[in-house]
């Protein structure tokens, strides 16, 4: 009998939401061997103020109950007063607190620096930069004027983490890189690196090489690394990490993004796949965009429904899902930005006949 999944859809935006169309043509069960049940909440821009945030508040509240999410590229209007951002009502709802992307070689795609093993980047998903208090003091203009922001981290989050980021290296045969500075920041960015120290206790057999940030920065780009790496950081210093090591492997738009909420065993309690792409307004209707981030995260959440209903179907699939994508591109069906000429629809159908070919 096919194994069946619920999965929470959350439609989104422009071209963020005609990749989420394309790539979920593959979550066939003739296909993957595997039953997606999908519920649809419609996260577009006008549905969110129509309904005042209330669709992301309810998609949340779906994703709590089924434990598994998939999410297009929504639009985050700029305006003061506006709906806002829903990845963070998203967040906040579910309880996300690590998120995880992985950068990896992409077949027939050199690279911007000699890398071919997979990076890791294990970031806090709340707190930090990203919510906090902040202000101005002084006359507007003048060079007395201040800019003042208040940040804070939880030890928890810190050691979510640190403790994923040892568990996902173990997995991968990897070593755990990088951290926060905390020789400048002993006592708030310290609480990372001693979160980070614990796990390392924890974890005899992982490599462990503390890195300061700026100084793992630059050893991503000038030294070669024969492991998986892994970096754990802080949500801020993981957040522009985590493009800027997609873009070293050819594009943003290559790899998937994955929220996790753990439970207090460090366990997945909900998963949330996404594409971290944004919804890409000039490419609207053309046809032409790359959907490998959005079938990656699919491939990535079906390795989450294994966890989730203890069923190494669900991974298979995942692992089918995820070598059908690559091996199109190695075999040159990649979109223009990825030095291809095929459209999106083409690179989907692509990943389709592969699919039907390796059952």
């Amino acid at each position: 009998m096919t194994r069946t999944a619920s999965i929470v859809v959350c439609d989104g935006d422009q071209t963020g939401q005609e990749l989420l169309e394309q790539s979920l043509r593959v979550l066939q069960p003739e296909l993957l061997g595997v039953q997606c049940d999908l519920v649809h909440f419609d996260l577009s821009l006008a549905n969110r103020v129509k309904t005042n945030n209330d669709v992301v508040r309810d998609a949340a509240a779906a994703m709590r109950e089924v434990g598994l999410g998939l999410k297009a590229a929504t639009i985050t209007p700029p305006e003061r007063g506006s709906v806002g951002s829903p990845n963070r009502l998203l967040r906040e709802g579910i309880d996300g607190s690590v998120i995880v992307r992985t950068g990896r070689r992409i077949p027939g795609v050199t690279p911007a620096v000699a890398i071919n093993r997979p990076i890791v980047v294990i970031r806090m998903a709340v707190g930090d930069a990203y919510g906090a208090a902040e202000g101005r003091e002084g006359d507007e203009g003048s060079f007395s004027e201040v800019a003042w922001r208040t940040e804070r981290i939880e030890r928890s989050v810190c050691r979510y983490v640190a403790e994923y980021a040892f568990q996902v290296a173990s997995h991968d045969d990897g070593m755990v890189y990088g951290g926060p500075k905390w020789t400048v920041s002993p006592t708030y960015e310290g609480m990372l690196k001693e979160e980070m120290d614990a796990a390392a206790a924890r974890w005899p057999l992982v490599p462990y090489r503390p890195t300061l940030i700026d100084a793992a920065y630059a050893g991503l780009l000038t030294e070669a690394h024969d492991r998986t790496l892994v970096i754990p950081a802080l949500n801020r210093d993981g957040d522009c990490l985590s493009d800027m090591v997609l873009a070293m492997f050819g594009s943003i738009a290559g790899a998937e993004s994955v929220l996790l909420s753990l439970d207090e065993n460090l366990r997945p309690r909900v998963a949330m796949a996404e594409a971290p792409h944004g919804t890409a307004p000039s490419l609207e209707g053309k046809n032409v965009a790359n959907p490998m981030a959005m079938l990656l995260a699919q491939a990535a959440l079906l390795d989450q429904a294994a966890l989730r209903y203890e069923d190494e179907t669900f991974r298979h699939a995942g692992q089918r899902l995820r070598t059908a994508t690559l091996e199109g591109a190695a075999a040159g069906v990649r979109t223009f930005d990825l030095g291809g000429e095929y459209a999106t629809s083409a690179v989907v159908d692509d990943v389709i006949e592969r699919l039907r070919l390796s059952l």
